[in-house]
């Protein structure tokens, strides 16, 4: 690891600022999904049990620098109390007079969750003073917040640099799937990069032509790259001006060695509407109305082939239009297949980005993937190659 983690630490009596995702739905000022209170719960649980004094700092929304009532953390206090199964103190602001009375009267193994850190500017600014505000309040700095790790503000970058760092339990859990799956993954490593369009997935598709074996494109995304090669994709969703792109990306993998799958057969429709008539068609038999929906089936056999004889798989974005059933298919019998590997133990089965983790819930297999991202951007930023200023600044 190049990363200390709480194992590593002294934490009797210590005040420890705990930075964590709580920016949760919402919904009539309740919390309505509490997941990222629950990947919260391993790093607060060891906290409390060495004896720290448990501060916690988040965000939630953008106020963008001023106090807005309803993008408070108040609402997270009571959900967070009951599933600790302890009681959770709150502050009414991150740093002077509320955040120090309410530090003094801590002792070690209390909670207390401080008020949005974004109420001040200086937050997504990386300032400074913030930064040393913030650290003149705690002893330790553990970040826990993954999701946030892209950023370099004055919570999860600035206070890194002023006080001993550490990774927390769920930070760790990320990192070591994330190495897992790209840094040091067992090979062969498969890739599989669904979504809308290439544009807004260059960075990545560049990357991962480098590093892996086999890389599946599907979704909107892989109709770019059958118009590149002159296939006719009917009115399907297609970026035409990113031809050369496409194909610059096919010339690159082929260079490097990674073997692009492309599909070989699609559904199609006139009209994306739930149970829609839709037809399987060759690439050859796109007629001028069709849109490609969904991978076909010789298309799926070919990629569930590819996972049996692959030690790793990396997933980012779905294969077709999966929240319009019957365009759900491949993305549904491919995520069944991937979890039944990784279950067996036969597959390291590593998945991230919103609509990935959406499909894989819709699916109901996030439980049997060795490990399922909730962090979007910055499992996007990761897969692309780029450094994470948050992790970064954990570095021994």
């Amino acid at each position: 690891m190049t990363f200390k983690t709480l194992d590593d630490a002294d934490l009797q009596g210590k005040r420890a600022l705990v930075r964590v995702d709580f920016n949760v739905p919402m919904a009539d000022g309740r919390v309505s999904d509490d997941t990222r209170l629950k990947a919260a719960l391993p790093t607060i649980d060891k906290l409390r049990k060495g004896e720290a004094k448990v501060i916690l700092l988040a965000h939630f929304d953008r106020p963008k620098g001023k106090r807005v009532p309803e993008m408070s953390l108040k609402p997270v206090v009571e959900p967070l109390a009951r599933l600790l199964g302890a009681p959770v103190a709150f502050a009414d602001d991150c740093v002077g007079e509320p955040a120090k009375a309410a530090i003094d009267a801590m002792k070690p193994g209390d909670v207390l969750l401080l008020e949005n850190v974004r109420y001040h500017a200086g937050e997504e600014k990386n300032d400074p003073e913030l930064a040393k505000a913030l650290a003149a309040e705690g002893d330790l700095y553990v970040n826990d917040a993954f999701s946030a790790a892209h950023r370099a503000h004055a919570s999860t970058e600035g206070l890194a640099r002023l006080l001993p760092a550490y990774a927390g339990e769920q930070m760790r859990r990320e990192l070591e799937a994330l190495d897992a799956a790209l840094g040091n993954p067992k090979r062969p490593v498969l890739g599989i990069v669904g979504g809308s369009k290439v544009s807004t997935k260059l960075d990545l598709l560049n990357n991962l032509v480098g590093k892996l074996d086999r890389l599946a494109i599907g979704g909107g995304m892989a109709n770019t790259f059958l118009a590149a090669q002159g296939i006719d994709v009917g009115a399907s969703l297609c970026e035409h001006d990113l031809a050369d792109t496409a194909r610059q990306i096919m010339a690159t993998a082929k260079a490097k060695g990674c073997e692009l799958l492309l599909p070989i057969d699609v559904v199609t429709a006139e009209k994306v509407e739930p149970g829609a008539s839709s037809t399987v068609r060759e690439l050859d038999a796109i007629g001028p109305a069709d849109r490609i929906l969904d991978a076909g089936p010789k298309t799926l056999a070919k990629l569930i082939a590819a996972m049996d004889a692959s030690a790793t798989l990396v997933w980012n974005g779905p294969l077709g239009v999966f929240e319009v059933p019957p365009f759900d298919k491949a993305t549904v019998e491919s995520a069944h297949h991937a979890a039944k590997l990784a279950k067996s133990g036969k597959l390291v089965a590593v998945a991230g980005g919103g609509d990935t983790v959406a499909a894989l819930n819709a699916a109901g297999v996030t439980q049997d993937f060795t490990f399922v991202s909730t962090a979007g951007g910055a499992f996007l930023e990761w897969m692309e190659g780029k450094e994470l200023p948050g992790v970064a600044a954990l570095s021994r």
